[in-house]
């Protein structure tokens, strides 16, 4: 009897470990990892002396030490280009993908890999489209894979961190990069080649990613949706300039532009001549949202001469207020893209 008992006892001391391994294996949330290419994704080309595309999404995940013992990860090649390829088709098409991708019961959230040029555009495209509510975290780099220290793989692991952590429960799509997690509709990059290049300014940042922990600030302050469109319209964005005499807009708007976009000045004000051109998009029934080149601020009806944003709100012009003017932009190509018109549009920016 006792050597069986002994003989039971062994099988013990092997079988449980070996379970609570299984457990605590099974534990682990799941992550999808979705490439589209950028600096992250990019080594230097000796023949050339430039950055071309070159890493995998294998790749990206085998150079991120201890990314397995937070996560399960699972990889999806979407594409590999640089952010300044990026389309609104594109965006469209990512958004459909992660979408389905979040729909599968195994997924806690996704880590979408981008290029920096055009990521505030990307995140904030997904965060107004995706109908999941699981986190989606956008990451890049500013220091390809070639280079020394490169950035990409603590923002890749700091990204997985973001998605599995609770604390980010409700967040939608966000941008993670140097530690910082930034909110969609304000997060603008600041910096050409510094990697702490993003920023979210006066609205200040959603969280920080330190010793293997979200630290949270506070929640997303607004997110607005919108349906996700078969096909892309076309909406040019112009930034006007001291003697802009606004041929450039009539010619988009004769030319087809189904919305135009302008980064005013100051608060919010054209010259005169650049109003005659807004007015003459509107009476061609193409809606205009004036936003503003100034980084910090917002665009209100503050000035009523010819070209002020009260004038312009007046006349039919949609003002952005805090909507930096290339959100502005991409929240007008969506909403012309679903059909939406005058007030249907101006909700969008309230």
């Amino acid at each position: 009897m006792k050597k069986i008992l002994k003989a039971v006892m062994a099988v013990l001391v092997m079988i449980v470990p070996m379970a609570l391994f299984s457990s605590s294996m099974e534990k682990l949330p799941h992550v999808v990892i979705v490439t589209t290419g950028g600096t992250v994704a990019m080594k230097l080309d000796e023949k050339s002396g430039a950055l071309v595309p070159a890493v995998s999404g294998k790749d990206l995940i085998e150079a991120v030490p201890g990314l397995a013992k937070i996560a399960t990860i699972e990889t999806t090649e979407f594409c590999n280009i640089d952010s300044s390829q990026m389309t609104p088709k594109i965006w469209r098409d990512l958004s459909e993908k992660v979408d389905s991708i979040l729909s599968r019961e195994d997924v806690t959230g996704v880590v979408v890999t981008h290029g920096t040029d055009t990521m505030e555009e990307g995140v904030f495209f997904l965060q107004s489209t995706l109908k999941s509510k699981k986190t989606v975290a956008f990451v890049g780099a500013q220091r390809s894979a070639s280079d020394l220290s490169a950035d990409g793989p603590a923002n890749i692991y700091d990204a997985v961190m973001t998605v599995v952590s609770p604390d980010s429960k409700g967040w939608g799509a966000v941008l993670v990069m140097g530690m910082y997690v930034n909110e969609a509709r304000y997060v603008q990059k600041s910096h050409t080649t510094n990697p702490y290049t993003f920023m979210s300014g006066q609205y200040g940042y959603l969280g920080y990613v330190t010793n293997n922990k979200l630290m949270k600030f506070h929640d997303v302050a607004k997110t607005i949706k919108v349906d996700l469109p078969e096909k892309m319209a076309y909406v040019p964005l112009f930034t006007t300039f001291p003697g802009d005499n606004g041929s450039a807009i009539k010619h988009a708007v004769d030319d087809g532009a189904k919305g135009i976009a302008v980064a005013g000045l100051g608060a919010g004000n054209v010259s005169k001549e650049v109003f005659e051109a807004v007015k003459y998009a509107l009476s061609k029934n193409v809606p205009v949202v004036i936003g503003t080149r100034v980084y910090e601020g917002g665009v209100y009806p503050m000035y009523g001469s010819e070209g002020g944003g009260s004038t312009l709100m007046k006349v039919g012009a949609v003002l952005s207020k805090d909507l930096a003017l290339n959100k502005a932009r991409m929240l007008l190509l969506l909403a012309v893209s679903n059909g939406l018109k005058g007030e249907e549009i101006n909700k969008l920016f309230d």
